[in-house]
């Protein structure tokens, strides 16, 4: 059993799952919008091809991904001060111009790649793999092709990709966590992976002071704290709530507290005195034409949106479910909001958590981390997927 984990290739680990949608890194950001609210996927892959060589040649140097994208990426860009003085002139600029500057955040690996050669990829930074689905053949019937979405792309010179993620490899090593005892037992505390180096903002400090923070940590995957004077640690400014949103929060970044924006962005909906709040310090600001350009494009991307996924639908069920969810605040298809809709309470363990608790307790909250607090709610640190990893990595060879 031993050898068979070690000889484990990431084919093994994607099975079954659906091939990326993906971007061209020539669209603009209202084109990349429109595709992310049509999407199933919290995640769009960005891609940049050139076929000038020929379409004989089949091989991945003329296709490659050069990153990902999400809302929140559009969010933290609608905030900076050039965007908010004209939301419409900045959903204008090349996709490409808002993907993080960070090398290797994702990373092309073949499907026969050891599991091993994956995990390493992971720890030096990479975010997301990204492996060719095999093309099989079942009682010989070829998978049906996707209906082709406009903007969007989702084979490169005949392959189709998928990712390969930090909890894809979490829940494999899980099933596997026998080989690995006493491992699992010991204390996150003992095993010394709480990392105290955390993005944390005062929660009486301006949202729009952790703009850096928050793209920080969807980078990083992680969160932004929020404490109070005295380092209780009090909730979270999460890259996955944010995602939940649409455009038009970039108003309420722009104007809220950290705690405020803490309860704007609860997927219960923002409050109605929030709102209103937002409207006056707008109007304190004069930047109520942001608010009003804001309001039209998140109509206008929103029938772009509807446009793009009422046109794939296999069904008018579907459609039906699809529209509806995009007349409220979320504008994410059915499925996805039905998946990822949660309060934003933030998930907490004890540095006394065992490893394996502390695994599970991150999957069954599709986070890929956990902060860590006392008994009287102080922050002590946070604790990754990365850093379960790296102690996995390093007992490989015991098992």
């Amino acid at each position: 059993m031993e050898v068979n984990f070690l000889a484990r290739e990431v084919s093994d680990l994607c099975l079954g799952k659906p091939p990326l949608r993906s971007l061209s890194a020539s669209v603009t950001v209202a084109e990349a919008l429109a595709a992310i609210k049509s999407s199933d996927d919290s995640f769009i892959s960005v891609w940049r091809c050139d076929h000038s060589r020929g379409i004989e040649n089949k091989e991945l140097g003329c296709c490659e991904c050069v990153g990902k994208l999400c809302m929140v990426d559009v969010i933290c860009y609608l905030c900076k001060e050039e965007s908010l003085l004209s939301p419409s002139s900045a959903l204008k600029a090349p996709v490409s111009s808002i993907l993080p500057k960070v090398p290797n955040l994702v990373v092309h690996l073949e499907p026969s790649s050891s599991l091993l050669e994956a995990i390493d990829l992971i720890l030096q930074g990479a975010q997301n793999l990204v492996v060719p689905i095999l093309q099989t053949k079942r009682s010989g019937i070829s998978r049906r092709k996707q209906p082709q979405k406009a903007s969007t792309i989702n084979s490169h010179n005949g392959r189709e990709f998928c990712w390969l993620t930090q909890e894809d490899v979490i829940r494999f090593l899980i099933g596997s966590i026998g080989l690995f005892t006493p491992l699992p037992a010991i204390s996150i505390d003992a095993l010394e992976i709480i990392n105290s180096d955390v993005l944390a903002i005062d929660y009486y400090s301006p949202a729009s002071s952790a703009i850096g923070a928050i793209s920080k940590s969807l980078i990083q995957q992680t969160s932004v704290a929020i404490v109070d004077s005295d380092g209780t640690f009090i909730g979270e400014i999460s890259p996955f709530t944010l995602a939940c949103c649409d455009e038009a929060v970039a108003a309420a970044i722009t104007t809220l507290s950290a705690g405020d924006l803490m309860a704007y962005i609860d997927c219960g909906g923002p409050p109605e005195d929030l709102v209103r709040v937002v409207k006056a310090r707008l109007k304190e600001k004069n930047l109520e034409k942001m608010l009003q350009e804001f309001t039209i494009l998140s109509s206008l991307v929103s029938d772009t949106s509807s446009a793009l996924s009422l046109s794939s639908s296999s069904s008018d069920e579907e459609s039906s479910k699809r529209t509806m969810m995009r007349s409220g605040r979320y504008t994410r298809s059915y499925s996805y909001s039905a998946r990822m809709v949660r309060k934003a309470e933030a998930i907490v363990c004890h540095p006394k958590s065992s490893l394996v608790a502390v695994m599970i307790q991150a999957i069954a909250h599709r986070v890929n981390y956990l902060w860590v607090i006392e008994d009287d709610c102080s922050l002590v640190g946070i604790v990754t997927f990365s850093n379960m990893l790296k102690v996995f990595r390093e007992n490989v060879e015991t098992i």
